[in-house]
């Protein structure tokens, strides 16, 4: 059975530009309570008594995020068809609403405005950049909707309205530095793009490497979207560094490597810790450019359970044998099943009764089983250092013994308690 999909042009909304505009100034929420007190007149318009219920699929379709965000849509779009074959949730088939960000924020929040206020869809999911999350976070709370976000992320934030199914920093920032450490990294140079993930990535960064004996020799920043690096990428080369943690997100890296690997600098001289580069991007960014260099993420294609066998089979039947599988994309295809879960458990679309049945639901991912927290709305995820193989494939080089309880305020970790304030 094939999901229906209908992908409808954008119509702006006063309330959703709105809620844009608080989200311009760039606050975060810092406290799980504070998050839980938002309270909304708003009332729900979702239409459950019929044969099927509609649910928002909000990906960057175009721009510079495009090279990344497709690929969700595309997990996103075999979860909802496998769903719906299996007899769809609480017996009614999802019609999925597509639109596209454009990765631009102010189109997430406005488009994100249309799924939940004239399309009246039960939950939406997507997003990628950070700034994207936090354009959307205040419309999502101020409708009282559900947004399942896919991607890996800063922390210091918990929304009742969102769900993180892609990693937190101690699912996957700490986890890497460990692995520096424990190679005997003394020193690093920090590049990223320039919005709110590398930047917030940076400071918990820096805390880090200030706890634990590591110098920070540099840290250079790049507007989203841009393609010149040769000034950052001689500053990394003339500061002789260990190695490199690179935030680049978007098409940005494919100029980054590329030059990076002119100027003399290889994974052997200098590795490169990224964690914005998957399966899908090294293509684009070019195998020759970025083959032995490092990954940190909780998922790769090569994971060898019968889960992800089905996942990645399932995926190249329906897309192509050519095609690769990535972290965002099996946490978006995660995230699915997760609210599928969470309405069964409920016995009901509603926002408030999916959110109170939400703790404690797990779904045996392709990454290895995950459980949600009902305190902070994340899920346990297992930590994966990986190296890029000769096959454009990454292979695990490093996994945690078991899954990693999420801690988005960093709250078990001394030398961080200031970060959360």
């Amino acid at each position: 059975m094939r999901v229906s999909v209908t992908k409808r042009s954008l119509i702006p909304l006063a309330a959703a530009i709105m809620a844009t505009a608080v989200a311009g100034c760039g606050s975060q929420i810092s406290d799980p309570a504070a998050a839980n007190s938002t309270t909304s007149g708003a009332s729900s318009c979702v239409d459950t008594s019929g044969s099927s219920v509609k649910v928002g699929f909000i990906n960057s379709l175009s721009g510079t995020m495009a090279i990344s965000e497709n690929t969700v849509f595309d997990s996103l779009s075999l979860a909802a068809e496998e769903i719906n074959a299996s007899g769809g949730v609480m017996g009614k088939q999802l019609q999925v609403i597509s639109e596209d960000g454009a990765s631009e924020p102010t189109k997430f929040a406005e488009r994100a405005g249309k799924l939940i206020q004239q399309d009246c869809t039960a939950a939406v999911f997507g997003g990628w950049t950070s700034s994207s999350r936090k354009a959307m976070l205040p419309v999502f709370e101020a409708n009282d909707a559900l947004l399942f976000y896919p991607v890996q992320y800063e922390g210091l934030e918990a929304s009742k309205n969102i769900f993180y199914t892609g990693a937190t920093t101690n699912q996957q920032i700490i986890p890497a530095l460990d692995y520096l450490a424990e190679q005997g990294t003394k020193s690093i140079f920090l590049v990223g793009s320039d919005y709110v993930f590398p930047r917030t990535a940076n400071k918990i960064i820096q805390a880090y490497a200030a706890a634990h004996g590591m110098e920070v020799l540099g840290e250079e920043y790049a507007p989203l979207g841009s393609t010149e690096f040769s000034t950052i990428v001689n500053k990394v080369r003339d500061s002789k560094a260990d190695a490199v943690f690179n935030t680049l997100n978007g098409d940005s890296n494919v100029a980054f490597f590329r030059q990076y690997k002119s100027v003399g600098l290889t994974a052997e001289s200098m590795p490169v810790v990224s964690v914005s580069i998957a399966e899908e991007e090294v293509p684009g960014v070019g195998l020759e450019n970025v083959e032995g260099q490092l990954t940190a993420w909780d998922y790769y294609q090569t994971i060898d359970t019968p889960a992800n066998k089905k996942f990645v089979a399932a995926f190249k039947t329906k897309f192509g044998a050519e095609r690769v599988t990535s972290d965002p994309m099996e946490a978006a295809y995660t995230s699915l099943y997760l609210w599928k879960a969470m309405v069964e458990k409920a016995g009901s679309f509603d926002v408030d009764k999916v959110q109170a049945a939400a703790d404690g639901v797990t779904f045996d991912a392709p990454e290895g089983t995950v459980t949600v927290s009902g305190e902070n709305n994340h899920i346990t995820k297992t930590p994966r250092i990986g190296k890029i193989n000769s096959e454009g494939l990454i292979e695990t080089v490093w996994s945690s013994p078991q899954a990693v309880e999420p801690d988005p305020f960093l709250a078990s970790y001394e030398w961080a308690k200031e970060l959360a304030k």
